[in-house]
């Protein structure tokens, strides 16, 4: 039987241009033998297991990522029962919850602040960058800010909710360069301990708290890479928020990372390991929660940014790993290899996932509104 699944290993991979201990940097190498059958019956789940075992390597782990996904070799795949169970189970639960909140802040931006400094860029951005007029990390961070300012038209003395605001990094930019003031949530106390340090000085004010709980009202609202927390059972609910606490004749920029079809399922190895309850969502989910709530203004993808972004982030993270690695394991380095690497890959297939900033008005911008790019 292990033959028979490294026989079909072997020919599905081949679909994709990708061959068994071959010598291209994309060509997978094979430590076990019990990684055909783990990769056949498991799919996702079980490849990216079996990478931070040490199962299997790749000179490359991006580019066959890539090659995989661009072929969709996971529709070749028949998973095993107990794995369909957990996917059924996944839908028909609200993994997202607000008594299940707090859990991706405790599990993910808990990991330890070293980890982040080590792997971000010194603003602490945890987000897609802006690549057009970059050539390092830190610029292309810096013009990720700037290009979400100026979609809001920002005036002084305005007041911003910034919902899932991490370390403050919109906050502490937008009050620096905009004279505005800041009100940013999030689920992470380590997260709020260090935001609040590295904000000081500025009107940045950060709180633990859902964002079922706000009620107050903002001049404009922002949200960066936050609603991949939220799922879609619950999208309309966080929309409704935004609306509420929203002034009239304003404007909500959303920044998320987007699925190019609609789906009520977990990645169950992103779920296990990295993102507890994490889902993105499409464009027909976001259409239709923000129905009769917003008028859409302006949709802008530039999901091949991620690609860079997500390159930069392993780049830093590796030459960084010395600092850090008293504090982790061997596995735990094999994890984060293979999240964030497979995560570029799967940016520069185009075919999965995007990345969207989307401006909503409130009742519609008289004269229409002015696309930045």
């Amino acid at each position: 039987m292990k033959n028979t699944y490294r026989k079909i290993t072997e020919d599905i991979l081949g679909l994709a241009g990708v061959e068994i201990n071959g010598s291209n940097p994309w060509d997978i190498r094979i430590h076990n033998d019990e990684f055909y059958k783990r990769a056949i019956t498991e799919g996702e789940l079980g490849v990216g297991e079996s990478f931070m075992d040490g199962w299997w390597d790749a000179e490359k782990v991006d580019e066959f990522i890539y090659r995989i996904l661009r072929a969709e070799l996971d529709k070749k795949i028949r998973r095993k029962l107990t794995i369909l169970i957990r996917l059924f189970t996944a839908q028909l639960l609200n993994l997202q919850s607000k008594r299940r909140a707090f859990i991706i802040g405790e599990k993910h931006y808990d990991l330890g602040n070293d980890l982040f400094q080590n792997m971000l860029d010194k603003r602490m951005n945890y987000s897609c960058a802006y690549w057009k007029n970059a050539n390092n990390l830190d610029k292309a961070q810096e013009d990720k800010l700037e290009l979400a300012c100026r979609k809001l038209y920002l005036k002084p003395g305005m007041r911003i909710l910034d919902i899932g605001c991490g370390w403050g990094a919109f906050g502490k930019y937008a009050a620096e360069r905009y004279n505005v003031e800041v009100v940013g949530i999030t689920v992470s106390q380590r997260q709020l301990e260090l935001g609040k340090y590295l904000c000081r000085g500025f009107p940045v004010e950060l709180k633990l708290m859902d964002y079922r709980d706000i009620n107050e009202k903002f001049d404009r609202i922002v949200s960066i890479g936050m609603i991949e927390h939220v799922g879609y059972k619950n999208y309309r609910r966080f929309f409704e928020v935004a609306n509420k606490c929203l002034k009239d004749d304003s404007l909500f920029l959303l920044h998320t990372i987007g699925n190019i079809k609609s789906v009520k399922t977990i990645d169950l190895w992103t779920h296990k390991y990295i993102f507890p309850n994490g889902m993105l969502p499409s464009v027909a989910q976001l259409g239709k929660a923000i129905e009769n709530l917003f008028v859409m203004e302006d949709w802008h993808n530039f999901g091949t940014d991620y690609d860079k972004t997500l390159m930069a982030w392993f780049n830093n993270f590796a030459a960084n790993w010395d600092k850090i690695k008293d504090k982790y394991s061997e596995t735990f380095f094999r994890m984060w290899k293979y999240f964030l690497l497979s995560g570029a890959g799967s940016f520069r297939a185009r075919i999965r996932n995007q990345l969207w900033q989307i401006v909503l008005s409130k009742n519609g911008i008289p004269g229409g509104y002015q696309s930045v790019r």
